[in-house]
């Protein structure tokens, strides 16, 4: 069936406007670079795209066009262009969590809020109705919403684009007692996502050990288990290095370095070796 738009466009007094009671984002900073240049924009030339707005009992509620509201209101406008439709709460929200998500105006923990209020706080529909919503997979806003479950100093490095989303959302599906471990790392060695992984199976792998071993088990073996995964680790944070060299050192010294960092990353695979062998023969022994 084609959607048939019955929304009109008007020039509706200003004080007439209301912002959303379900504003996605409600952050406008006046020194703001992309605010002011969006206010010299509509200055130079006019409102180019009508803001959208709902009526209500009593004047109107924008759904889509905020920024361009503020930035009108700053130029002291009496009346701006609007388009104006009939819509529910529902039906509001969805608009404008699609339009900040094409835009790409939220980072990463906003986004997840607003995927939480939907699904939890106003209980309007699961993860895979919101996903086809907006258009995203399931997988993309179940696995945003797991960020709000980090620690308040984890999501802060995400704020400030320390940690990027798709770090975040791996030390995410880690144990809680393991993520600040694996933060550390990544921000220290410039871990990729492989390399998280990596991280975190040789984590898992410790903890499973520490599960299974009962108090009669002899030590050796355990020590040796031990001294494999701080290897393991230790060959990951190697990597993170070996990547930083290729990105960030000239030409002309990168070769002498990567060699010299190549020749302990096979002296790191020797001893893994090694304490692989040691593993086995005291197993034998128990």
């Amino acid at each position: 069936m084609e959607y048939i738009d019955s929304s009109v466009v008007e020039q509706i007094e200003m004080k007439m406007i209301r912002p959303s009671q379900f504003a996605i984002r409600d952050k406008y900073q006046k020194n703001d670079p992309d605010f002011e240049t969006l206010v010299n924009s509509i200055r130079e030339h006019g409102l180019l795209q009508p803001i959208l707005i709902r009526p209500l009992a009593t004047g109107f509620e924008i759904v889509a066009g905020h920024r361009r509201f503020q930035a009108c209101r700053t130029l002291r406008w009496r009346f701006i262009s609007a388009k104006i439709r009939e819509m529910s709460d529902k039906q509001a929200y969805e608009i404008q969590l699609t339009e900040n998500i094409q835009r790409k105006s939220m980072d990463p923990l906003e986004e997840a809020e607003a995927f939480r209020r939907y699904v939890v706080d106003f209980g309007w529909g699961g993860v895979s109705e919101l996903a086809r919503k907006i258009g995203k997979s399931e997988e993309y806003v179940s696995h945003h919403m797991q960020l709000l479950k980090l620690p308040d100093e984890i999501k802060e490095k995400i704020a400030s684009n320390s940690l990027n989303v798709s770090q975040a959302m791996e030390i995410a599906q880690t144990p809680e007692e393991k993520q600040s471990i694996i933060v550390q790392h990544v921000m220290n060695d410039k871990l990729t996502v492989r390399q998280i992984r990596e991280l975190k199976n040789a984590l898992k792998e410790e903890r499973d050990l520490e599960m299974t071993v009962s108090p009669n088990t002899q030590k050796s073996p355990i020590i040796a288990r031990k001294t494999y995964l701080t290897l393991k680790i230790t060959l990951s944070r190697l990597d993170g290095l070996i990547n930083e060299v290729h990105t960030t050192v000239e030409p002309d010294q990168r070769a002498e370095i990567i060699n010299f960092l190549m020749g302990i990353r096979l002296k790191i695979h020797s001893m893994i070796d090694e304490s692989i062998r040691f593993r086995n023969n005291n197993m034998k022994k128990i």
